[in-house]
């Protein structure tokens, strides 16, 4: 395609006016008086507000901007994507956007709420028994069709502009600016491609922010092994909570842009996200009870130390997505076990 196709100006055109009718996301506080009184204070960058309901919102835009300016995707391309859900939702929303058709490729157990939304903007779900069946079934369709395999696993670490642009990374420290200490000294993220942790930790490096980044990594995943070895070919089972952790090293994942890992039980990741959701008066998905697990690990250990400072994380995705899964008792029960005990240490731990 050449760069002065009239569809590839249309398109780009297209996505820039989808985001100029868009407003960032929210900052939230988290009010936590037992962390405030020793100078701690958290929030969460709520990210359910994106017209697609995630995070991967962000990176669906770049990988379309990424692609086009490349010359991989065309008029009436296939967009083909490996996704667990949030991603491929938020890829079918811009793929509609431009009149491209779409095929997401995840395993059978995507929440029936993530399938529903794809195809209510106008995807196809191609489901797989496994995590580790995506990639290739991907290439494949992609190759049928003639289309383009998005690939976000390899794409999302360089898809983003780490500099500025509006990244992610850029928006939190605006949003911080008239805090009480506007330069978090932790931000935590989750990692399923790890493009966001690596857009945080360019970002914080090129701006010389004294702010380290950590990952939450759900148990299952292989990236807590990686980090601590940097062995590329290690392999894991999996996670089980949504949309984060993998079982293979992705190749967006960059180990030395993040400064620490926290491993989470399955457990944990579902109690936090219960209470947590009791506190905000709202539901949130799983994932950013993984990440608020992480969060007050951190807050524990600098109250310890006596430091004060921010801590700053991601609320990834609404709860009203895994009604039947991870808001079902019984479900929770059946596949992670009984998280009362853990539901019980967290919330002791807020007071």
């Amino acid at each position: 395609m050449h760069p002065s196709s009239p569809w590839l100006h249309e398109a780009i055109a297209r996505i820039e006016a989808d985001y100029q009718r868009s407003a960032d996301t929210h900052l939230i506080p988290l009010r936590l008086p037992t962390f405030a009184a020793h100078g701690i204070d958290l929030y969460l960058k709520d990210e359910s507000t994106h017209p697609t309901g995630s995070l991967k919102h962000r990176l669906a835009r770049s990988l379309f901007l990424y692609a086009l300016c490349n010359g991989w995707l065309h008029e009436g391309s296939t967009v083909v994507e490996a996704s667990s859900g949030s991603t491929a939702v938020s890829e079918a929303y811009f793929a509609r956007l431009l009149g491209l058709p779409f095929v997401a490729v995840m395993p059978r157990s995507t929440s029936p709420e993530k399938i529903a939304q794809i195809e209510f903007h106008g995807g196809r779900c191609h489901l797989v028994g496994s995590a580790g069946q995506v990639y290739e079934e991907a290439r494949a369709i992609a190759a049928e069709t003639g289309g383009h395999y998005m690939d976000q696993f390899t794409y999302a670490e360089r898809a983003t502009d780490w500099r500025g642009n509006n990244n992610i990374a850029e928006s939190m420290f605006t949003q911080m600016a008239r805090e009480r200490h506007p330069v978090p000294r932790w931000i935590v993220v989750g990692a399923g491609t790890g493009g966001t942790s690596a857009t945080i930790g360019r970002y914080v490096r090129y701006q010389r922010h004294a702010t380290q980044v950590c990952v939450a990594d759900p148990a299952g995943s292989v990236f807590s092994a990686y980090h601590r070895t940097g062995d590329a070919s290690l392999t894991a089972p999996g996670s089980r909570i949504e949309g984060i952790g993998r079982p293979r090293v992705e190749p967006s994942f960059v180990r030395t842009l993040v400064d620490r890992m926290v491993d989470v039980a399955d457990v944990d990741s579902v109690a936090a996200m219960r209470v947590l959701s009791q506190r905000l008066g709202r539901r949130v998905g799983p994932s950013t009870g993984t990440n608020f697990v992480a969060m007050l690990t951190l807050a524990h250990g600098m109250r310890e130390r006596g430091e004060s400072g921010s801590i700053l994380s991601l609320l990834c995705d609404a709860g009203e997505r895994y009604l039947p899964t991870y808001y079902n008792c019984d479900w929770v029960s059946g596949t992670m076990g009984d998280c009362t005990e853990a539901q019980a240490r967290i919330a002791a731990l807020l007071d």
